[in-house]
């Protein structure tokens, strides 16, 4: 059997939270495509400003977005961005948003595309 995953996107998981319905997929995936630009924003703010609330914050919102799809190394990077900010944490940041941002450009062509 041919293997769904592509290690950035589970269809199989996205297909599952919309009860299979593509259509509803795609707009999900399109809604999230224009959306999550100004989050990432909203990360880089944050830490140029050193406010760790707002950290988490944006970090918890754009890793709820990304769970939809099953895009785990992109949901895994905004945990750890969220974790970083709950802890006030900020030094190690900078290294995990380029993790997340990296993940996201993986992902943004797989949702392109469906």
């Amino acid at each position: 059997m041919k293997q769904v995953t592509l290690g950035v996107f589970d269809k199989q998981v996205a297909l599952s939270r919309v009860g299979g319905d593509t259509d509803l997929l795609k707009e999900i995936a399109q809604l999230f495509l224009e959306d999550y630009p100004k989050s990432l924003a909203d990360l880089h703010a944050a830490l140029n400003d050193g406010d760790a609330k707002r950290m988490e914050r944006a970090a918890h919102g754009l890793k709820g977005a990304v769970s939809n799809f099953g895009a785990a190394p992109a949901v895994e990077a905004a945990f750890q961005l969220e974790t970083l900010g709950r802890a006030r944490e900020m030094t190690d940041v900078e290294k995990v948003l380029q993790t997340l941002e990296q993940a996201l450009a993986e992902l943004r062509p797989e949702l392109e595309a469906l």
